[in-house]
């Protein structure tokens, strides 16, 4: 199986859009991963670096995330709000989109209904649609997520276990059944180190978190071993350490302790070494 590795726009918003470009190139990522700039002419400006990009090399990855900002609306207003977001985005043409769906205080019905409509979009217009599992979205709780999966056993998920950890406060070890549930579902990998008391530790290759790094690592192989026996030829990976307050920082002066870009270019490189084909 290959492996493409995916850098994160996230954290790297200071940078221009072709600045950019030419530095995940050069460091050796196969595509990126955007929440596309809100301002229209910044999010043009972006798209039209993007088309460059397709011309020089038709093989890039470009995957945009959909993430609404909250607001005080009824689940129908919900439902329209992402269904037009969607819409945007499938315009786009991108390989396919990472969605924040639902809300964790969403009745189970309300969030049937959120997923029933994008699934409805991919019907349509051939995009797929995969759903992040993250804190505040349907997705947010291991064992919540098994309804879903069981009423929509074609849903495909962006998996972040970091976030199970922290809702659960565990490195989910009692909970090891669930997760051979979930995985089957993962389409997308977001390779993040989490721990029982956040979603990012410092630095994953600081000798404190080498069991957390095996344990992750450890989920990740199964997620592409699962894949590779259902035919997948290629599995996306997107490193997702993230800046500052995901990355922990400094009281006062707010410096991270860590540097965001180095250590995803340094799991890229470790994970290149230590997952499986």
């Amino acid at each position: 199986m290959n492996h493409q590795y995916i850098c994160p726009h996230w954290g790297q918003e200071h940078i221009s859009p072709p600045d950019f470009l030419h530095k995940i190139s050069a460091a050796g990522y196969n595509g990126i991963e955007i929440c596309l700039p809100s301002n229209t002419d910044a999010c043009h400006a972006f798209m039209a670096e993007i088309a460059n990009k397709f011309n020089e090399d038709p093989s890039f990855i470009f995957i945009p995330q959909l993430i609404l900002h909250p607001q005080k609306e009824n689940i129908s207003q919900f439902i329209q709000r992402i269904k037009k977001e969607l819409q945007i985005l499938v315009s786009y043409k991108p390989t396919y989109i990472n969605s924040h769906t639902g809300k964790d205080f969403f009745s189970f019905d309300d969030n049937c209904s959120i997923i029933e409509a994008c699934l409805e979009i991919t019907a349509t217009t051939g995009i797929r649609i995969l759903h992040e599992t993250h804190r505040g979205r349907f997705s947010f709780h291991a064992a919540t997520l098994l309804p879903y999966l069981h009423k929509f056993p074609e849903l495909e998920l962006v998996g972040d276990f970091s976030h199970f950890c922290v809702v659960s406060e565990s490195v989910l070890q009692d909970q090891t059944e669930i997760i051979d549930k979930i995985i089957p579902h993962v389409s997308h990998i977001h390779a993040r180190v989490g721990f029982e008391q956040g979603p990012q530790v410092n630095d994953p290759f600081a000798p404190e978190w080498q069991q957390h790094l095996q344990l992750f690592t450890g989920w990740w192989q199964q997620i592409i071993d699962t894949k590779k026996k259902a035919g997948w030829q290629s599995m996306y990976i997107t490193t997702e350490f993230g800046p500052a307050p995901y990355m922990p920082a400094l009281p006062f002066t707010q410096q991270p302790i860590g540097h965001q870009w180095q250590i995803n270019l340094a799991l890229k490189n470790h994970l290149i070494k230590e997952l499986k084909a």
